[in-house]
């Protein structure tokens, strides 16, 4: 087994966090708004652990009463995200990491854990196979493409499930583009600038709704939890994509 460190107040400083890798003006920007937001979460009971090497590997959770998606539930743990990228893959590090939240949740006496994943493979969330594999069951859908999988500690308890509101898949009546997003992933203050931008050259209408609690990401986030783009309303997607895939979506909606 490779060895896993966390990262917590005392050292988040002087660690990287692996979603963003770089010494060049962007990484260090990307990587400071993500530290400023998990160290506004650890009293929340965030946790991230890593590889002790320098590389994309690592899962991020939190209890579920305080977690950044838009499900409820009580005493459980929801993960975050899970990632193991380039080179790692094919080492067992999927598993090991998963084996850290399943002993931490076992300790911390909850109930058990959830994920949200997708009925069908999609960029950034961890092919659901993975999980069933686990011994993760399906306990609830949100359309148009996640499921809510869990694994049950305590048989006896209540399973968690998606918000209404994710359920009908409808965030507003306004017209064109809304992002709504936060800065649990380094990322997105960047590239919803860009998208918002383009759709604005389109003559397309922009809202741009940035997450500040966990009780907004629970009312107002997508399922995926750190983006959701919707158009006159419905949901589109949660991937965050380059300028060029974005215009072929524009396209696609026949703008």
């Amino acid at each position: 087994m490779m060895k896993i460190i966390s990262i917590d107040k005392e050292n988040i400083d002087a660690e990287h966090i692996c979603c963003a890798i770089g010494n060049d003006l962007k990484n260090k920007t990307r990587t400071e708004s993500k530290k400023q937001w998990m160290k506004d979460r650890f009293d929340d009971g965030l946790v991230f652990k890593r590889l002790d090497e320098r590389g994309k590997v690592f899962i991020e959770y939190m209890p579920i009463e305080k977690v950044w998606k838009p499900i409820v539930g009580k005493n459980f743990m929801v993960i975050h995200c899970l990632w193991v990228s380039g080179q790692f893959k094919g080492k067992g590090l999927s598993t090991q990491l998963l084996n850290e939240c399943i002993s931490d949740t076992k300790q911390k006496k909850m109930d058990g854990i959830a994920v949200v994943t997708s009925n069908q493979v999609k960029p950034f969330l961890t092919d659901k196979k993975f999980y069933l594999k686990h011994g993760f069951e399906l306990v609830d859908t949100a359309a148009p493409y996640f499921e809510l999988l869990v694994l049950k500690l305590n048989k006896k308890a209540k399973n968690p499930s998606f918000i209404h509101q994710t359920k009908t898949n409808i965030h507003s009546l306004k017209k064109g583009f809304t992002f709504i997003y936060s800065n649990q992933c380094p990322f997105m203050d960047e590239y919803v600038a860009i998208l918002a931008n383009l759709s604005k050259k389109h003559k397309i209408p922009v809202e741009i709704k940035k997450l500040k609690n966990h009780k907004e990401a629970q009312d107002l986030g997508s399922p995926f939890g750190t983006l959701g783009i919707y158009f006159d309303g419905t949901f589109l997607t949660h991937e965050l994509m380059t300028e060029k895939k974005f215009e072929t979506l524009i396209v696609g909606l026949g703008l």
